[in-house]
């Protein structure tokens, strides 16, 4: 069922209001049908489709945050989807082509990559406006990540073969770490010590000790590596491959391959639920997501979603 965000029925907000956008819930984008899908992370099954419109992409929950925030690259907004009443409740002009969306530590700051001004906006929650913009070397950033401690940002361009280091309270970019060529998805750990790269076109994981700001080793996990999930414990990191329609599982304390996940094709961006039970997979080519026990390392269930999924985010 295809919920307009512009007509709610009282019978949708009653449902919305009491379950659709409460816990165990998980969100994804579908880029190639313009709508957001709902799952259920107990039935493992779709609850509300949303419809967005334009080209929606990143998303992100933030701490203690009733909205889902969500970019419309078409149209290079951010929009706020309330999750009570299900509408788009208030909606912002970023810059050119707006991407993937990361919410702060504190949950105070978002943080949009925006791969055809080459910038990452910064939006106050609170404020609901864009305070500032840093520009970036990296052409067609994609993913700006916050550190744990928010106090720094990894930057990743699709054309470039570095990631961008800001510093938050200069608002500068500081370095650039070179980790090979397209590099995609970024983790870090729980500490904040070490960040880990997705590397697309080299097909690889660099791992970069956030301290020196170098890369410290790299390991071949796959085809085409592309999205990347840290495990809350810290001790497992899973990579998409987007060639060999699996994911990979590192060790990050031996940093080598624990085991390979199939899941559908072309996996994309992935979300791992707070509790650290389940890892949802968006397959682009399969319109699907898949969902992985992320203790077993083994496929739950196949979702069927709206037309190429393209990220994911639970809470």
């Amino acid at each position: 069922m295809k919920i307009h965000l512009r007509v709610a029925s009282l019978c949708l907000f009653a449902a919305v209001a009491s379950s659709a956008f409460g816990a165990d819930q998980v969100f994804v984008t579908n880029e190639g049908s313009a709508d957001i899908s709902v799952i259920d992370a107990k039935t493992q099954v779709v609850s509300q489709t949303i419809v967005t419109g334009g080209k929606p992409r990143g998303l992100a929950l933030c701490k203690n945050d009733v909205h889902l925030y969500v970019s419309n690259q078409k149209d290079a907004q951010l929009q706020a989807i309330h999750t009570r009443s299900g509408n788009i409740a208030k909606t912002l002009t970023l810059g050119d082509s707006p991407e993937a969306v990361y919410c702060s530590p504190d949950g105070a700051w978002l943080a949009i990559a925006n791969e055809g001004s080459n910038s990452v906006s910064f939006v106050s929650v609170a404020e609901w406006k864009l305070m500032f913009d840093i520009v970036v070397s990296g052409k067609n950033p994609e993913h700006a990540v916050f550190s744990p401690d928010g106090q720094r940002m990894l930057v990743s361009a699709e054309e470039a073969d570095q990631v961008d280091v800001l510093d938050l309270k200069t608002r500068k970019q500081i370095a650039s770490i070179r980790v090979g060529n397209r590099p995609r998805g970024i983790a870090f750990s729980p500490d904040g010590n070490m960040a880990y790269v997705a590397v697309e076109n080299d097909s690889l994981l660099a791992a970069i000790d956030m301290q020196k700001l170098t890369v410290k080793s790299t390991l071949a996990v796959g085809a085409r590596t592309n999205g990347l999930a840290m495990h809350p414990n810290g001790k497992w990191l899973f990579a998409s491959n987007g060639g060999d329609a699996n994911v990979a599982v590192i060790d990050t304390q031996s940093f080598t391959v624990h085991t390979k996940v199939p899941v559908g094709l072309r996996p994309w961006n992935m979300a791992i639920t707070p509790d650290g039970s389940k890892l949802y997979v968006a397959a682009g080519r399969s319109h699907a997501v898949t969902v992985v026990d992320a203790h077993t390392f083994t496929p739950i269930s196949t979702v069927p979603v709206g037309k190429l999924p393209w990220g994911a985010a639970a809470n």
